[in-house]
């Protein structure tokens, strides 16, 4: 599984850039460019004449699930003097500024609180470093791409060895990240009780906050079964997939497992003295969800998870980007 994301970083000469950018684990591919310039598919000539306004720029394409965002803006960073406006190495001109370009919106507070970090490393001195989304990118020519791959020799203002030592410094952070790793760096909170009798509907509170129990065949999830994620209605913490939902007839929504182990708290239930049981209850919110039984499919692993519809709220695969979660559409 790949978490495929893109950024733009432009830090001088692209030769060096990308060269350093490729050597570190997660990047996927890469290509240079011009960004964020006035004049649509401008030449390297074009460019190097300083009437486009456009930066020499890298566009990388990363698995996030190896290397996080804000790894990857620390490596960047390494490569640059933040400080120094029009200038990187022996190359000066406007389109030698260093800058970091965004089309995912998530992206931006990432890179913001990377450059904060940043400046705190200069003495808060203000920094030269753009950062603005995207507004265009032109390949540059071929003979461009990969430059110092192909020409081993050709000038380059970067210590392409450094990147070796930033992988060495952060072995244990380049690994894939498991899915209890990415759902739990979301940070799904509860929030205040006051604000959930305004969020929650008040059967569905009753439900998660006291462990009430809804009526059979009441709620319109238990018949429900095109692709998506069940989250928590408090939280909105992923806890069930529909590729995990089946049908049964004892009239709540039934799940062969939660979406991963992490998200769900198992415990005894002895509210019913003659018939001990075992409670579900989300990992971030301890929102009372339902039971789990041993008399699932067998083909499925056999168990079944009994959950109660008010205490989840559908996310449908069409919507999962737009609301956040496009980081499981591989779990469905």
């Amino acid at each position: 599984m790949v978490d495929d994301h893109v950024i733009y970083l432009a830090g001088g000469c692209f030769w060096g850039t990308e060269a350093y950018l490729r050597r570190l684990p997660g990047v996927l591919e890469t290509q240079v460019g011009y960004a964020n310039g006035l004049v649509p598919a401008p030449t390297y000539r074009d460019v190097c004449a300083g009437v486009t306004g456009a930066a020499e720029c890298v566009a990388v394409r990363y698995d996030a699930l190896v290397i996080a965002l804000s790894l990857l803006l620390q490596a960047f960073f390494r490569t640059i003097d933040p400080l120094s406006i029009d200038r990187q190495g022996n190359d000066c001109g406007n389109q030698y500024r260093t800058g970091v370009y965004w089309i995912d919106p998530a992206d931006e507070p990432i890179v913001r609180e990377a450059l904060e970090q940043l400046r705190g490393l200069y003495g808060g001195q203000p920094l030269a470093v753009e950062a603005q989304p995207l507004r265009a990118f032109y390949p540059a020519e071929e003979y461009h791409q990969d430059y110092l791959g192909k020409n081993p020799g050709g000038y380059c203002h970067v210590d392409l060895a450094d990147a070796d030592r930033f992988v060495c410094e952060h072995e244990r952070d380049l690994l894939p990240r498991t899915l209890a790793q990415q759902i739990a760096d979301r940070s799904y909170e509860k929030p205040p009780d006051g604000e959930l009798l305004e969020l929650l509907s008040p059967e569905a509170y009753v439900t998660t906050q006291h462990s009430g129990t809804e009526p059979p065949w009441s709620s319109p999830l238990n018949t429900l079964f095109e692709p998506g994620i069940y989250v928590d209605a408090v939280t909105g913490e992923p806890l069930f997939s529909s590729r995990d939902k089946f049908h049964t007839g004892c009239g709540w929504p039934a799940f062969s497992q939660p979406i991963d182990p992490s998200v769900v708290d198992e415990q005894p239930d002895y509210s019913l003295a003659a018939h001990p049981r075992t409670e579900v209850r989300s990992r971030a919110g301890s929102s009372h969800l339902g039971h789990v039984f041993d008399d699932g499919p067998a083909e499925l692993g056999g168990k079944r998870y009994c959950i109660n519809g008010t205490a989840l709220r559908f996310i449908p695969q069409q919507a999962m980007e737009a609301e956040g979660y496009g980081y499981l559409l591989g779990e469905l």
